[in-house]
């Protein structure tokens, strides 16, 4: 079967930029979507389309058809206490990413400044203005469910769990 819209997709990929591996998800579960409910970045759905099962391929993508170009003042003073992912780690330090809520959904931040209740943010995401590079291939591919579509994305195995 081939990816077209409204298929449930699962694959690895690896990221790099410049040649330099970022990260990958293949020591790990396939990253699984919804295709063609923009749940992907641009350039890489459009890539995906009309792949099938075992395809792999890369693509490299610029800023526009990935996680967008830097913009210059997205520096956002947010209390410390809305800041998520901390993990094993102490305190934040600069340099880290964090995620935070907003009326918006979720969003990956990265740490710039840390002050006592505060921290300055950089509310572009990380990889914006970069050109990146994904080694991709695909696991499975198969029809979504009713369920699926409605929700607007993919299950895992079990159900969905809202």
């Amino acid at each position: 079967m081939q990816i077209t819209k409204d298929t449930a997709v699962e694959f690895h990929y690896t990221l790099s930029e410049a040649g330099e591996q970022i990260e990958t998800s293949t020591n790990a579960e396939p990253l699984t979507y919804l295709h063609g409910t923009e749940g992907m970045l641009p350039g890489l759905e459009a890539a995906l389309e009309g792949k099938a099962a075992g395809d792999k391929f890369s693509v490299t993508l610029e800023p526009r058809d990935s996680y967008g170009e830097y913009q210059e003042g997205l520096i956002q003073r947010i209390p410390i206490k809305h800041l998520q992912g901390l993990g094993n780690n102490k305190v934040w330090k600069p340099g880290m990413s964090a995620i935070v809520e907003s009326n918006q959904g979720r969003h990956q931040v990265s740490i710039v400044k840390v002050g006592r209740f505060n921290a300055d943010c950089d509310l572009n995401h990380p990889f914006a203005g970069k050109t990146l590079t994904f080694d991709v291939e695909v696991v499975s591919v198969r029809e979504a469910t009713a369920e699926e579509l409605s929700h607007g994305h993919v299950h895992g195995e079990g159900g969905c769990g809202h």
